[in-house]
């Protein structure tokens, strides 16, 4: 075992022990910022539609269940432990960042301030692209993977830059995971729910291969948490090993939970409306909204210059997608 002086896995913030207690400044102004900003656009982009779709209870207490959970995984204890003392902890997190915190702000996120945030082309471009299913599960496996090969681990537990980044890259690749599946993001793209159910079952096995490397590994992977003990009392290979266990498990709990509930929903539609979805205004109008961008690029690309953006379509009386 090597000595704290040449132990890249000590604490970098002079903070000494695993629980010592660190403010986390950044991440808590971040979250603050954003949940201010998502209050601030809701109450003024209600004012600015003849017919605004409204922000429920339900809708509310889930936005403030992803917020929660995005301040267990970036602030202490679990962020520190993460970034210096516990392959486990670094799981839990990254789990909270894929699993909880992107689901919870989609379902949650006033559907006003989703259509808004992703009707710039170039977001609407990106996210048209990314939630169809290859790419989905793709991206999520080359992040979560790539994160976790040594180099990026130590790289964060030198460098609180590198951790925002990273963990930013994380929460990133939760929304990729989610996008296929939450159908509140305006768009005709929808999986039909045993497509829903099969992508899950990929996204719970392809990006967690790494856990049986965790598993079977016959010694440390990572020189960060070689003082893992001082964390949990679990030696590091037991603490590599543990890690393992509780990434598959959860992957496989929480994504086949989630299709299973995603097939009842199903059964329920096809006993009350036939086996088919509502048609949402939403949908429609992003559409529209494609479509008229694209005449308008091929008008200019004829050299007749830009036209006037068409005016935008006002909403019938609508629910939004679930």
């Amino acid at each position: 075992m090597p000595g704290a002086a040449d132990d890249p896995g000590r604490s970098v913030s002079g903070g000494g022990g695993p629980y010592a207690w660190d403010l986390h400044l950044v991440a808590w102004m971040a979250i603050v910022a954003g949940v201010v900003a998502v209050l601030v656009g809701h109450r003024r982009l209600q004012g600015s539609r003849p017919d605004p779709v409204p922000w429920t209870r339900k809708e509310a207490w889930q936005f403030a269940g992803g917020c929660l959970s995005a301040v267990l995984a970036l602030t202490w204890p679990l962020a520190d432990l993460a970034a210096h003392w516990s392959l486990i902890a670094l799981i839990v997190q990254r789990l909270l960042l894929v699993l909880a915190v992107p689901s919870l702000l989609l379902y949650g996120l006033p559907f006003e301030v989703v259509r808004w945030l992703t009707r710039p082309a170039p977001v609407d471009a990106f996210l048209d692209w990314v939630r169809r299913p290859l790419v989905a599960v793709i991206w999520v496996t080359v992040t979560m993977v790539g994160l976790l090969t040594i180099p990026p681990v130590v790289a964060m537990s030198s460098s609180a830059a590198a951790r925002g980044v990273f963990d930013l890259l994380v929460l990133v690749a939760g929304f990729v995971l989610w996008l296929p599946v939450v159908g509140r993001v305006p768009g005709p793209l929808h999986l039909q729910p045993w497509g829903r159910f099969g992508y899950l079952v990929v996204q719970a096995v392809v990006p967690a291969f790494l856990s049986f490397i965790y598993i079977f590994a016959r010694r440390p992977l990572y020189p960060t948490f070689l003082r893992s003990h001082r964390a949990f009392g679990l030696k590091p290979l037991y603490d590599q090993q543990l890690s393992g266990f509780v990434s598959k498990l959860s992957m496989l709990l929480v994504l086949l939970s989630v299709g299973a509930v995603v097939l009842n929903r199903a059964h329920q539609l096809d006993e009350e409306a036939g086996g088919e979805e509502p048609l949402v205004w939403a949908d429609v109008e992003r559409e529209l909204e494609r479509v008229d961008r694209r005449e308008r690029r091929q008008g200019q690309g004829q050299g007749q210059g830009p036209e006037g953006a068409a005016p935008e379509p006002g909403p019938p009386p609508s629910d939004p997608p679930t």
